[in-house]
């Protein structure tokens, strides 16, 4: 036990510290292209040249969709990755992800952020870090039944290097990649994400997302504001979701190149940001600046989220690479903000500063959204260090939640792998169910008989072999139906003569499962079933036969696996 713990902290060692130095390789990566192709702040505001930086704010993204559609085409990927790839590798047996799709996905969200796209970097960067996290598990020869503490790993160490949140990053894995709280798990995911913390923000001295001074929450009255804001958030977030899904489906309505579908939304961009510019890129400093209260009014906040909501299902929508994560944290900071400058015109009592709002606008927007408020809770704590703060965001988010959970489910993750058809919202035991098949449980071990076997034979064959009933096939294995004992021994009663060929009287089964079915699927139609095995054909031939039992143990060994890992200490 102990050798495993410690090969097992080690992995969790490597990980956290390879997942870290990649993290902000990909962020600096980032800020570079931002700042040569004029899409960060300061960038633009030091072109002097006003035709020039009009150009290019049109030009950039575009150019950039384009390049991002053709990455796509020309290395034949469907779709690029994110956190839900993560989520159903970390529930699969094998939990294997593609270095290669890891790779280009990466590839073209640096692509999409780098032009300006109105995307996440901290979506790819989980799927990143989940990646890395299963290929070194990998290539360490790690036993498979614990790869999925690899994916973990890899996903608690990219949350712990890109907010400056370690216990953060290891409640992340657990709360969305993992969903349970193994020992097992805990010891190389706390190690994963302790040293990606230590070092992105010490040894490479990267700088937390934003920073607050030690404000208060200066009234009790303004608890009720929080709950309000959490169920607005909510809200908003069931826009934000429901925008994407829209921008998506029109996409697919397009008969046009995936290039040029990414090229348009790029266009559509562009000329937005001529006019809102803090729509560009992940919005960092806009960030900032709405939750220190300054630099926006009121109606500033409103316009630059409406776009910036707009603009995000539009690029996600039409095919840019990115999350969800990163927007959602931006606009939630701007309703908190809208929301606390709302509080200062309408309210003269004294109040808190428009950074306490932001903060659970933050947390009440993105909670459901990722479906991880615990998460969110924790990321204000370490960011702020501050009890008062932490204390309203999580008033913010419960409520969020619980509003969320009605109107979205349980997260944007969870609702795009169950329109991929893999559904964890009936529990992980459902989920390993319905891609086991029934294949691995087939044995030689039934009895069949050939279409012209006789009454008598057949009796004395299932006399001699101790079984209720026998599977009669045709020449070439062909299923024709099933013969109880029971049957046998009415026919004998009615003077039947025993020599007749008992084809004549085989039934049909009421059931019959290919060895395809899932474990699930079979234990679904084995309700109501009345006979000892249900005939397992493939393509009409009979290759098997499993009684109730052996399927219902079947399901039961999955429960009892996953109670196993769920509960595992070592």
């Amino acid at each position: 036990m102990f050798k495993r713990i410690a090969i097992l902290a080690v992995l969790g060692l490597v990980i956290g510290g390879v997942v870290a130095v990649v993290a902000v390789g990909f962020v600096e990566a980032v800020l570079a292209l931002n700042d040569a192709l004029l899409v960060s702040p300061g960038s633009r505001t030091a072109q002097a040249d006003g035709r020039t930086l009009t150009i290019l704010t049109i030009a950039v993204p575009t150019i950039g969709g384009l390049l991002v559609g053709l990455l796509g085409l020309l290395l034949r990927e469907r779709r690029f990755h994110g956190p839900p790839d993560a989520i159903r590798a970390a529930h699969t047996a094998d939990s294997a992800m593609p270095v290669r799709g890891g790779i280009v996905s990466a590839i073209a969200a640096c692509l999409s952020l780098g032009a300006g796209a109105s995307v996440g970097q901290y979506g790819p960067l989980v799927h990143l870090g989940a990646s890395i996290g299963a290929w070194l598990r990998q290539l360490a020869r790690v036993e498979p039944s614990i790869g999925n503490i690899g994916i973990a790993c890899g996903a608690a160490a990219a949350i712990s290097a890109a907010f400056h949140a370690p216990i953060a990053g290891l409640i992340f894995a657990r709360e969305v990649i993992l969903r349970h709280y193994s020992l097992r798990a805990f010891a190389p995911i706390a190690v994963a994400s302790t040293i990606a913390y230590v070092i992105a923000h010490v040894v490479l001295q990267r700088q937390p997302l934003f920073q607050i001074a030690n404000h208060v929450v200066a009234s009790p009255w303004e608890y009720g504001v929080f709950i309000g804001i959490g169920i607005g958030g909510a809200l908003l977030a069931l826009v934000y979701v429901r925008a994407i899904r829209y921008a998506g489906s029109l996409a697919q309505q397009l008969d046009v190149p995936a290039p040029v579908k990414t090229a348009l939304a790029g266009l559509a961009l562009g000329i937005t940001a001529l006019q809102v510019p803090e729509v560009l890129g992940i919005g960092q400093d806009v960030l900032r600046h709405a939750m220190r209260g300054e630099l926006y009014g009121t109606l500033d906040l409103a316009v630059i989220l409406v776009t910036k909501l707009l603009m995000t299902a539009i690029c996600l929508g039409f095919g840019f690479a990115g999350g969800v994560f990163s927007p959602a944290l931006l606009i939630g900071a701007l309703f908190g903000a809208f929301i606390g400058g709302g509080t200062e015109l309408l309210f003269t009592e004294q109040h808190s500063y428009i950074a306490v709002y932001a903060v659970c606008g933050i947390v009440a927007v993105t909670g459901p959204v990722i479906g991880a408020p615990l998460t969110m809770v924790l990321i204000v704590f370490e960011l702020t260090q501050n009890f008062d703060l932490a204390a309203a965001a999580m008033i913010s988010v419960a409520f969020a939640n619980l509003v969320g959970f009605r109107v979205i489910g349980r997260s944007l993750f969870d609702e795009q792998l169950r329109a991929s058809g893999f559904d964890l919202s009936r529990g992980r035991d459902k989920v390993t169910a319905e891609r086991q098949r029934i294949r691995s449980l087939l044995h030689e071990d039934y009895t069949s008989a050939p279409a012209t076997a006789t009454l008598i034979e057949l009796r004395s064959q299932l006399v001699r072999d101790r079984r209720s009933e026998v599977h009669i096939v045709d020449a070439a294995g062909d299923y024709l139906g099933t013969l109880s004992l029971h049957r046998l021994m009415e026919l004998a009663d009615s003077g039947t003569s025993p020599d007749e060929p008992a084809a004549a009287h085989a039934h049909v089964a009421d059931a019959t499962l290919t060895p395809d079915t899932s474990v699930w699927d079979a234990m679904t139609q084995i309700q109501g079933f009345v006979g000892e095995s249900i005939p397992v054909l493939d393509h009409g031939k009979l290759v098997g036969a499993l009684s109730e039992g052996e399927i219902v143990g079947a399901y039961l060994d999955i429960v009892e696996g996953t109670r196993r890992e769920e509960h595992a200490a070592g």
